[in-house]
């Protein structure tokens, strides 16, 4: 079937909420993803292996609907007019018809250059976490997991069930910032209940505030860390195999942006504007979790009910959500307030420093450039297999360029699939 009154894109915990309240209302649906299983980052592995009860509740009745056609492993080209999306799974390419569409694209890591942040060993903290849970084995391997926000606890915790030895978890955000953080969890309980589950997970492992890594260093692959810690005016030294490293995560807008839906930056932060019903500026293209803001699974799950209620013309029960939303909204703005990144992680970067590593670009070539089609033209910069989604978020921050086109098509596509077309 090629043809859906909605087509969702995206099957994390955002697009499974709705295309779950789009087919309870009757509407045939789509679900595209470009992961073999649903789910997405945070119920990776497939919504009936999750804990939240949310995630196979949502995927038992998706499959047992016979509106709902689950497309894995299918990646958006680009758009051939309004109404389509070109797709492309492993074997073949499809046009794909829609008369409302929900972008649920999720998000990716922030990643920040610093010295050695490109030695083998090193990755994001995300990442990393994502490589263990799909069997990379990482049993008895020295860990340590650095960068800001929630996520470095969730990893740790994963990576420590794998059989990793967490050396440390390096948290950037100052003492005040998190006490103040924990504080504010008083207004979700659900999230105390998590708290101390993540807390009982860890214990026993150094949780470094106030600091931040360095640089990394090796022969040839990581095989230790310099970290700053507070005000300390020594660096100190740690010894691991593997240093996960993550800055919090970025929407991911690129089809958004193709489809010339409106976006706005703030604090380094790219997201699709939406209205209350998560309507973008094109009429009849709505967009749901991350990709309108990072919020976690709450305000994604929220968002995107409200977005399948909305496009099927069910404003009125999509109004019964907005205080649900509202509530996660305010847990998404402490969350932003508390990891909060510190300036001194802007300055790391030295001239010989590896920004876009596709291109092999340094920091010293790029700082002069006062735009991405600047550095484009004279560095390559962004141009390499990644589009710009590794060295993006950086040079938002580092520079304070902002995206100004995406280029078709948005995922990599065998000629085969653009000349069927």
């Amino acid at each position: 079937m090629s043809r859906y009154d909605i087509l969702v894109i995206g099957a994390g915990p955002a697009g499974l909420a709705a295309a779950h309240a789009a087919a309870a209302q009757g509407a045939q649906v789509g679900l595209v993803d470009d992961n073999p299983l649903a789910g997405g980052q945070i119920w990776r592995g497939g919504p009936e292996q999750q804990q939240d009860q949310r995630a196979p509740r949502m995927w038992s009745d998706l499959r047992a609907a016979p509106n709902v056609t689950h497309l894995p492993q299918t990646r958006v080209l680009y758009a051939p007019e309004p109404g389509q999306l070109q797709v492309q799974t492993p074997t073949s390419s499809a046009t794909l018809h829609y008369e409302k569409l929900i972008l649920a694209t999720g998000a990716r890591e922030r990643l920040l250059p610093f010295p050695g942040w490109t030695l083998p060993g090193v990755t994001g903290a995300g990442g990393l976490q994502a490589l263990a849970k799909g069997g990379y084995p990482v049993q008895g391997k020295r860990v340590v997991v650095a960068g800001s926000g929630p996520l470095l606890l969730a990893v740790a915790a994963t990576l420590r069930a794998k059989g990793a030895e967490i050396v440390a978890i390096i948290e950037q955000a100052s003492l005040p910032a998190l006490a103040g953080f924990g504080f504010g969890l008083l207004a979700t309980p659900s999230k105390i209940t998590q708290a101390l589950q993540l807390a009982a997970q860890l214990s026993g492992i150094p949780y470094l505030r106030d600091s931040y890594v360095h640089s990394a260093h090796g022969d040839g692959t990581l095989q230790s860390i310099l970290i700053q810690r507070g005000g300390a005016r020594e660096l100190e030294a740690l010894q691991c195999d593997h240093l996960a490293c993550g800055y919090g995560l970025l929407p991911n807008v690129e089809l958004a942006l193709a489809l010339g839906c409106a976006i706005a930056s703030n604090k380094g932060q790219t997201a699709v504007q939406v209205d209350e019903a998560q309507l973008t500026s094109v009429p009849g293209v709505y967009c749901a979790g991350e990709g309108t803001g990072v919020g976690g699974v709450d305000l994604a799950l929220a968002e995107g009910y409200i977005a399948g209620l909305a496009a099927s013309g069910k404003p009125a029960a999509a109004q019964e959500l907005y205080a649900e939303r509202a509530r996660w909204k305010k847990f998404a703005a402490r969350l932003e307030r508390a990891f909060a990144l510190r300036p001194e992680l802007l300055t790391l970067a030295g001239d010989d420093t590896i920004v876009c590593r596709c291109e092999d670009v340094c920091h010293s070539e790029l700082r002069t450039h006062t735009s991405w089609r600047s550095a484009k033209l004279q560095t390559r910069c962004g141009m390499g297999p990644c589009q710009g989604r590794i060295c993006g978020g950086a040079t938002e921050l580092l520079y304070g360029w902002r995206p100004d086109a995406v280029r078709m098509p948005i995922s990599p596509a065998r000629i085969a699939s653009i000349i069927d077309d």
